[in-house]
């Protein structure tokens, strides 16, 4: 993991988001899911679709960020997608985040949702085989997805469609420092943009979604332009070493359990990383998840906001 630079300060507008009663036992993390985004970039190296939170928001206000958020109730209903489902088994997955099978299917079947909600991208198709390639004809679903009055296995199983857990290589697992009182255990996934889809970025939660080089990124977070989270800095700086999404979704990666903390300096933020803990013994297959030769069918509103 690259080092943050030192020292590494939040927003001051964040210091009333840190609202954790002082004496109190912290808060039990939501467990969350978070999709990088990415594509090739004609130059070399890739571009990722980062998306800017709108300031009125009570968590993160004016963050860039990943899209994501927290795991639905109905992602916990593990038949009804696991009925529709291409690609590596959810033991699989249990294994590189540490977790339990179930745990892991409701993260991938959270990460699918999420990143159609927000983005419009759908990382499904009709077998293990193909990939949705407009995904326009079913943005009827985004809105009743994101309100809960449709689950994701009732959408794939409406369509006759599988969620490609294969097109998802497992990335990291940040948690939201103790001093905050809404705190999320999310796992960070690696994601390329299918063919014949476009991310639009379209929800109420963000002013603004565009794709960058992660280099242009860091570089607007210098300048002052883009305020990053650590785990936002932290996957922009590991992309930007990279030749392309190939070369990422190849790069061997432990995945250890990362709980920042924050120590108030007057009016300042100033964030510490420990090293992450290894509990997961979380090592990614060489070129992500391995692709599955024949389709593996397996038998309330949520807090949407989990971008660490």
């Amino acid at each position: 993991m690259p080092p943050l630079p030192e020292p590494f300060d939040l927003p001051p507008e964040l210091v009333d988001s840190l609202s954790a009663v002082p004496g109190r036992p912290p808060a039990t993390p939501r467990d969350s899911a978070s999709v990088v985004l990415v594509r090739d970039h004609p130059a070399g190296g890739v571009e990722v679709f980062l998306m800017r939170r709108a300031a009125t928001m009570a968590f993160a206000p004016g963050m860039t960020v990943f899209p994501g958020g927290s795991v639905d109730g109905r992602d916990r209903v593990g038949g009804a997608v696991r009925a529709h489902w291409a690609g590596p088994a959810p033991e699989w997955w249990a294994e590189r985040f540490g977790c339990a099978p179930d745990l892991a299917a409701a993260l991938v079947s959270a990460a699918v949702r999420e990143t159609f909600e927000e983005t419009g991208v759908l990382l499904a198709g009709a077998d293990d085989r193909d990939v949705v390639r407009d995904a326009g004809r079913y943005s009827s679903a985004r809105p009743l997805l994101e309100s809960g009055a449709l689950s994701l296995g009732e959408f794939l199983a409406a369509n006759e469609l599988v969620l490609r857990a294969d097109l998802l290589t497992p990335w990291a697992n940040w948690v939201t420092p103790e001093v905050e009182a809404r705190r999320h255990d999310t796992r960070f996934f690696l994601a390329e943009l299918p063919p014949g889809q476009r991310a639009d970025g379209r929800t109420s939660e963000a002013v603004q979604a565009r794709w960058l080089t992660p280099a242009a990124a860091l570089e607007e977070w210098r300048q002052g332009d883009r305020a990053l989270l650590p785990p936002t800095w932290v996957t922009l700086s590991e992309l930007a070493d990279q030749d392309s999404v190939s070369s990422a979704r190849r790069t061997p990666r432990v995945i250890g359990r990362t709980v920042p903390r924050i120590i108030r300096e007057g009016g300042r933020l100033r964030v510490v990383v420990p090293e992450p803990s290894e509990g997961g013994r979380a090592v990614t297959r060489r070129g992500g998840p391995p692709r599955s030769g024949t389709s593996e069918r397996m038998g309330g509103r949520r807090d949407r906001t989990a971008w660490w």
